[in-house]
């Protein structure tokens, strides 16, 4: 057995597991695993900035960035989190700035800021201007910035281990088993704690944001181990993606003056939302867009809408947007500076995950039972900060937030008492059995027998978009339910032409999608359940919130008997704002 120990295991070295690991370098073991090279995590891939209240360019307050959480969210957030949030998120900001994150700056050399989808003063008057941001790749700059920091502090990095198990025993969290891409080898890491700081599963949709690594493992992973998966019905689709190929489209492009277009030149938002126009909610502009396309007015009566920067004149083009008018260029060949660009809604964000409370400690159940030795933070875990809807640059508020406190409550309250609990017997034993089975599949799928992953994994990205979309009924998401029954079958079936265990790239695929498979079942069993429209939830068979039967969180446990999830529900806290109706 490859056996490795430490005091804290972090899987993932994306926002929230490299800001966990910063907070405990100084005098701790740290080891942490990525199946990527940190740098290619999905963090460097956010664009618009990092939402706080610091009021560089006019009056802001962190109670307002609460509010617009809770609105935003459409009052499915947790407000104790969101406080944690939004009054954390100046000095999480200012630690990236001592480190030296090359922010943009006012002419008197602060941070600058700039609008954002759904932030405004003094509780909804207007928009404000309140995301932090180096150009349009101020992801890629949190990653770098990070990244170097846990170099110069000493945390071990073990690059390209695919993390396959979660070790509990004795009722608490005590390791994970991993697999060497290099070489194929499965490793255990023996640790008093657990960090899960792995991403979302966008790859579960055909359109989508998402890298190709975002395929759920953390959740995946926690989901078979007992964990139950909170609020999976709750996924974002961002409206602005590039037409078909579904690159991001960064909002600031509206926070700078951007225009959505139909087919008719004309600026639909404006119609259904007056006071917020393009930078209304995300969930809701991406619903505005549909619409358009459902009534007969998208581009060419396609399904797609025009996104326009020309009118910004290239200089500001060029300095404040540089990257994503390179996508238009690169993959569609639009030239923005005098072309509109063709965008459509692209899945993007989920703002369910693994339950934690606000120290990142990782909950069992609806009785907020915590999991000793288990911590997440990031897109995997759902704390839950951003309810039914997540604001534009609240991604990033949340990675250096709850990782940063994650990494701070392990330090001062887990580790001090903290002792390595017993690894249950064989604790290889489940990951080497499935890897081994896999690889098995690929000598009889050299003789042809079986489908292929790549046939599965496009029909469930197919159906995912048509059946769990941004748009849902009871007819599509009941046929998707049976979907996802009928791809975990062939999952089990599937063959492999790979036999080879170095760097065996569909064996990684194929387990990568067994992932996605149990997001997509939890995801569509919240959906179905779940009879109201709230945030990115909508059902046109109920096209209306309803706070009397669902003010509520959605805990889905895995059944290995039942053929669906066990759906259980806990009350969403409320501090300070009632639920009212959401208006931009």
């Amino acid at each position: 057995m490859n056996y490795h120990k430490y005091d804290v295991v972090i899987v993932g070295a994306g926002g929230a597991g490299l800001m966990s690991a910063m907070q405990l370098a100084h005098n701790t073991s740290v080891a942490v695993i990525s199946k990527l090279y940190p740098t290619r995590s999905h963090t460097g891939a956010a664009q618009g900035g990092v939402a706080a209240a610091l009021g560089n360019q006019e009056e802001d307050h962190w109670k307002w960035h609460m509010f617009d959480t809770v609105k935003g969210g459409d009052y499915l957030v947790d407000q104790d989190a969101a406080e944690v949030l939004t009054r954390e998120a100046i000095d999480a900001v200012y630690d990236l700035e001592h480190w030296g994150l090359p922010f943009n700056r006012t002419e008197d050399g602060k941070i600058d800021q700039r609008r954002f989808g759904g932030h405004t003063r003094n509780f909804g008057e207007g928009p404000v201007r309140r995301s932090c941001y180096a150009a349009d790749r101020t992801g890629h700059m949190i990653l770098q910035t990070m990244y170097q920091q846990s170099v110069k502090n000493q945390v071990k990095f073990y690059n390209e281990y695919l993390m396959l198990d979660l070790l509990i025993n004795d009722g608490q969290a005590c390791g994970v088993v991993a697999l060497c891409l290099r070489d194929g080898t499965i490793h255990t890491f023996h640790a008093k704690t657990i960090v899960f700081a792995t991403g979302g599963y966008g790859r579960a949709w055909r359109i989508t944001s998402n890298a190709l690594a975002c395929t759920g493992d953390g959740m995946a992973v926690a989901y078979r181990r007992g964990i139950p998966l909170e609020d999976m019905e709750m996924y974002q689709f961002h409206p602005t993606g590039l037409y078909k190929v579904g690159i991001l489209l960064s909002e600031a492009a509206r926070g700078e003056g951007a225009y959505l277009l139909n087919k008719d030149g004309e600026r639909f938002c404006v119609r259904y939302a007056p006071t917020m126009e393009e930078l209304a909610p995300r969930d809701m502009v991406s619903r505005f867009i549909v619409q358009e396309i459902t009534e007969g007015r998208g581009i060419d009566g396609k399904d797609y809408v025009y996104l326009s920067v020309a009118h910004l004149g290239k200089e500001k083009i060029d300095a404040k947007l540089p990257d994503i008018t390179d996508f238009a260029r690169n993959y569609l060949g639009v030239e923005p500076y005098y072309e509109p660009v063709p965008i459509q809604p692209t899945a993007h964000y989920a703002m369910g995950g693994i339950p934690t409370d606000i120290e990142g400690r990782v909950i069992m159940d609806e009785n907020n039972t915590t999991l000793p030795g288990m911590y997440a933070a990031g897109e995997v875990a759902c704390v839950s900060v951003h309810g039914a809807n997540r604001l534009g640059t609240n991604s990033l508020v949340d990675l250096i937030v709850f990782g940063r406190r994650a990494g701070k409550h392990i330090a001062a309250k887990w580790l001090p008492e903290a002792d390595f609990a017993p690894l249950p017997p064989n604790p290889d034993a489940w990951a080497t059995e499935m890897v081994e089975s896999l690889l098995a599949r690929a000598s009889a799928g050299a003789k042809g027998k079986g489908e292929t992953q790549e046939a599965i994994r496009q029909d469930l990205r197919d159906s995912m978009m048509e059946n769990a979309g941004v748009v849902r009924d009871e007819q599509h998401l009941t046929a998707q339910m049976a979907k996802v029954a009928e791809l975990k079958e062939r999952w089990q079936t599937m063959r492999l032409m790979d036999t080879s265990r170095t760097f065996n790239t569909e064996l990684m695929e194929v387990i990568e999608l067994g992932n996605l498979i149990e997001c997509a079942e939890a995801t569509v069993a919240g959906a179905l359940a779940r009879q109201e429209s709230r945030g990115a939830h909508y059902r046109s068979d109920f096209p209306t919130r309803d706070d009397k039967n669902f003010l509520q969180h959605t805990l889905a446990f895995r059944s290995e008997t039942a053929g669906a999830p066990e759906l259980r529900y806990k009350p969403v806290v409320i501090t300070e704002f009632q639920p009212k109706e959401r208006k931009y």
